[in-house]
């Protein structure tokens, strides 16, 4: 198997409501956002992840780009973030898509990985960066 890059996603939670339940917590975001690459879009998404007792959160998103082209692509995103040694939000996860739009329709099949990170922003707030590429099957050896 290979990755083959799709586009960079990057958005911000501008809206978010927490629940702490002694230790682990859920929490319900709204993501806003734009993905460049071989899909430019604007993005819009929930996020509903859940903090365990260690720390990492479990992202659970579901959201739409809205391309510049027209098409509506609507996707599904989990994974794992965790906090590095250095002390930055590292995250990983994997998504699908669904389109009706002929253009994209090859991303009905497409299994994609993501691996990002959360960065602060001057003047306050943070971004979130991710890279989402296709996993390409390639026969075994």
């Amino acid at each position: 198997m290979r990755l083959e890059p799709l586009y960079r996603a990057v958005f911000t939670t501008p809206e978010s409501w927490s629940v702490d339940l002694g230790g682990e917590g859920q929490s319900f975001l709204i993501a806003e956002g734009r993905t460049r690459g071989r899909v430019d879009a604007r993005l819009r998404a929930a996020n509903y992840p859940r903090r365990r007792g260690d720390d990492v959160l479990l992202p659970d998103f579901r959201g739409v780009l809205e391309t510049d082209d027209g098409a509506t692509i609507l996707f599904t995103w989990r994974g794992v973030t965790r906090t590095s040694a250095g002390g930055m939000r590292e995250l990983v996860g994997s998504i699908t898509h669904v389109a009706e739009d002929e253009r994209y329709s090859w991303l009905n099949e497409a299994v994609g990985a993501v691996a990002g990170d959360v960065r602060s922003r001057d003047g306050g707030g943070f971004d979130v960066v991710l890279e989402v590429s296709e996993l390409v099957w390639e026969p075994l050896a």
